[in-house]
């Protein structure tokens, strides 16, 4: 199923390993002994709640009323079954004084098992929720670049947030409005059933009838629910889109285009959501209706009993709080099966990502590289990208000795980029190979792989942080480091490393012209800094990693000349003892590079050293040729 291109992730759905309800009460499990506390606390704070009914029905029967009939109480032995007479005020009075003392030990143990019920079940949602978006979080960032490119980023993020947490919110509420439910209905109706017979089906049917009206109405709600997961998430990706091109906005004053997308988005998501509580409120408006009928009912048939004799003023007392203890449940099995639709289309999207398999992993027994020498071979690789016909790279042989430099030249879109994403394993080839030392890069452990590779690209990512803290990134170790001692200070040895990995990429001297220096905050995605200052930052955040293969994919593109000179005086440093390739606009750049490789449509159609290419006459020669007048004329102009 292709992807839904509203990053609704429609289509992560199928991959949902078992029942997604289910799969939530498996992540309970482990908090099964706070679970059971809660569980107990709660059946107990249910039950008491049920005793208050019972004592007014001892006072009327037992202490108004006297000489009454014994009362449930006094089947249970907590009063006693004597008859008390009339004029034993003493006797009548010492039993009312019992049943305060039952009542304020009964309330006193409603209140622990309150408190107990909801702090294990409040604190083992929590776990739950944390515990949720732990491992997908952890699952989602092993999973492959196909799955980036055809998600959005507004989606994933809902994911994570407003899915998870209701997820959580269901756990911690809707669980002991189902133990309620079943505590309440299991109690009255024994009650009803052993004291009045002829009162419960007044009782029991009308539950059975909202049931059945619960199932229809799931039905009705759930294409509500799933559409308006659908349009939240285009909402989200719409707005995600809107904030992150702030700066396109301003600049071209597309305001009122903006303004009015996200107000079409947002319409859509009200309309739908106020379809879907007008449904909920007609049906929960019906529940109270219908739990007012049966109030009515047993109020007629009741007090009719109570005339005849048939049945005591207290039982009567008891049956109307009982009814009243059934109208929160009943009702509530409307709201409840809501919540449940809802948790159940967010639960579908959670454990559908964590069902999701990358489709780039490694082997069971990978080999874990120590290092590479760093002869990389690419055998007749062909590769295409997930739902494009076109391919990328058509039968591209290539063979680089180890330490050496390649410059990759071209046109946009020739498959440059493309060819060394293969390298790391971004991406797998369709057909043949790419191996590094002999060995096929899919037999390599993916961490291994990686950490030996490093990759500088034309529009590097900075972390929102200082800018000690994105260089030390390059290195787990130091990184770690740093954030732990950034406040009281960095030991001189860490800050060493980092400076001479700024100095090797030309960054330092930028640096130390910052009034905070290294303690200087980049921004979100490195806002505060210019292209070519990023870029400089890259580099020696993949110097810091020591990696045995370098790739700079137009790693300078965005620095001046004066920059790309002092980066480039540094190149050979920068590519000392490593296997390395540089894809660069500017032909001066590779200039000095051990071969040039220049690719065109997928294929590599020139090969050689500079001076051979240029010699050729060829393509490379054309872009030489053509960036030398450029340079020319504007040193002319100047």
């Amino acid at each position: 199923m292709p992807p839904d291109k509203h990053g609704g992730f429609e289509d992560v759905r199928e991959n949902v390993d078992g029942h997604p309800m289910m799969n939530l009460f498996r992540y309970a499990t482990p908090y099964w002994r706070a679970l059971s506390v809660g569980t107990v606390s709660a059946v107990i704070n249910r039950a008491l709640r049920l005793l208050p009914a019972l004592l007014i029905a001892a006072a009327l029967d037992r202490v108004i009323e006297a000489p009454g009939q014994p009362a449930e109480l006094a089947q249970l032995g907590l009063v006693t079954n004597e008859v008390i007479p009339q004029e034993a005020t003493e006797a009548r009075l010492a039993l009312l004084q019992t049943l305060v003392f039952i009542g304020i030990v009964g309330y006193g143990l409603q209140a622990f098992g309150h408190f107990a019920s909801r702090y294990f079940f409040q604190t083992t949602a929590q776990k739950v929720q944390h515990d949720l978006r732990h491992d997908t979080y952890n699952h989602m960032q092993r999973l492959s670049m196909e799955f980036y490119n055809d998600h959005e980023t507004g989606g994933m993020m809902a994911i994570l947030n407003s899915d998870i947490n209701r997820l959580e919110q269901f756990f911690n509420t809707e669980i002991r409005q189902i133990i309620r439910a079943i505590v309440i209905f299991s109690l009255v109706g024994v009650y009803l059933l052993v004291k009045a017979p002829e009162f419960a089906p007044l009782i029991l049917i009308p539950m059975v009838l909202i049931a059945l009206a619960t199932g229809k109405f799931i039905t009705w709600i759930e294409p509500k629910y799933k559409r308006i997961r659908e349009l939240v998430a285009e909402l989200n990706t719409q707005l995600a889109n809107n904030l992150g091109g702030a700066a396109i906005i301003k600049t071209f004053d597309r305001y009122d285009v903006e303004s009015n997308r996200v107000d079409d988005r947002s319409k859509d998501y009200r309309d739908e959501k106020i379809s879907a509580i007008r449904i909920r409120r007609v049906f929960f408006s019906s529940l109270r209706l219908f739990v007012g009928m049966m109030f009515v009912t047993v109020l007629f048939f009741g007090g009719r009993s109570v005339v005849a004799g048939t049945l005591t003023a207290g039982t009567f007392v008891v049956f109307f709080m009982y009814l009243r203890e059934l109208d929160g449940p009943m009702t509530r099995i409307g709201k409840t099966a809501n919540k449940w639709q809802k948790t159940m289309s967010s639960a579908e999207r959670v454990f559908g990502i964590l069902g999701t398999q990358p489709s780039i992993d490694a082997p069971e027994d990978g080999v874990d590289p120590d290092g590479f020498d760093g002869r990389i071979d690419v055998d007749d690789v062909r590769f295409s990208y997930s739902g494009v016909d076109d391919e990328v790279l058509s039968g591209v042989d290539l063979s680089v000795p180890e330490g050496k430099t390649i410059g990759l030249a071209g046109t946009s879109g020739s498959g440059k980029s493309t060819l060394l994403k293969l390298v790391p394993r971004l991406h797998d080839v369709d057909e043949g190979a790419v191996r590094i030392d002999g060995t096929d890069v899919r037999e390599y452990e993916l961490e291994g792989l990686r950490d030996e590779i490093g990759v500088v690209e034309q529009d590097p990512y900075m972390f929102s942080g200082t800018i000690r803290q994105n260089i030390a990134y390059g290195d787990r170790e130091l990184f770690w480091a740093v954030l732990e001692d950034e406040s009281e200070g960095v030991s001189e040895e860490d800050q060493y490393r980092i400076e001479r990995a700024a100095r090797d990429a030309g960054a330092h001297e930028f640096i130390c012209d910052l009034p905070e220096g290294y303690d200087t905050q980049v921004g979100e995605r490195g806002v505060k800094l210019s292209g070519g200052q990023r870029q400089r930052l890259s580099i020696a955040r993949t110097l810091l990693n020591d990696p045995s293969i370098v790739i700079l994919d137009e790693a300078t593109s965005d620095v001046d000349t004066e920059t790309e000179e002092l980066i480039q005086e540094n190149l050979d440093r920068i590519c000392n003892d490593r296997t390395a390739f540089i894809i660069a606009h500017r032909l001066s750049t590779i200039r000095d590079a051990d071969r040039i490789v220049v690719m065109d449509d997928g294929e590599i159609i020139e090969t050689g050293s500079h001076d051979d290419l240029v010699k050729t006459e060829g393509t490379y020669a054309d872009l030489w040729a053509t960036q030398s007048d450029m340079t020319t004329a504007g040193s002319i102009a100047d």
